[in-house]
């Protein structure tokens, strides 16, 4: 559902000048909660998040790709944010991140350490003064890690 939903409503956003990060679903009982992030060249507002939740509001009810009943949250990634594109690692270089690999790499999962460079196939990690190549196509998730 995470990867329809990127793909309806990532045009609408980046149409209202916009970059949708990340969308989450969270079922919970009969109901669940939507939440997208958003960032742009500026510091994301309430009155941006407004405008969106609004726009993708509309869209959703003509498209209705969630059943049920669900609340819809938009704000900025914060200081943790997603890291799920090239565009994202490339932005971030020379930042702390943590990564977790779908599939164990030398018998680990978990990397967090400096973000070194960006191939393109892979990122390179420094952790713990050891460089760390990680394939871009066997990540499971990735963020920012703030000190």
């Amino acid at each position: 559902m995470r990867e329809a939903l990127l793909r309806m409503l990532e045009p609408l956003a980046e149409a209202m000048g916009y970059e949708l990060v990340d969308v989450e679903f969270a079922q919970s009982g009969r109901s669940g909660v939507l939440r997208l992030y958003i960032d742009s060249a500026q510091r994301v507002t309430v009155e941006d998040c407004a405008r969106v939740s609004h726009a993708v509001s509309e869209m959703l009810e003509v498209e209705d790709p969630i059943p049920g009943h669900y609340t819809l949250e938009v704000s900025s990634p914060g200081f943790d944010r997603v890291l799920r594109k090239r565009a994202h690692f490339e932005r971030f270089i020379g930042e702390r991140i943590f990564v977790e690999l779908k599939l164990p790499l030398n018998g680990r999962r978990r990397f967090a350490g400096l973000l070194r460079v960006l191939t393109e196939d892979s990122i390179v990690v420094e952790v713990d003064g050891q460089e760390c190549t990680l394939p871009l196509d066997r990540i499971q998730k990735a963020k920012l890690k703030p000190n």
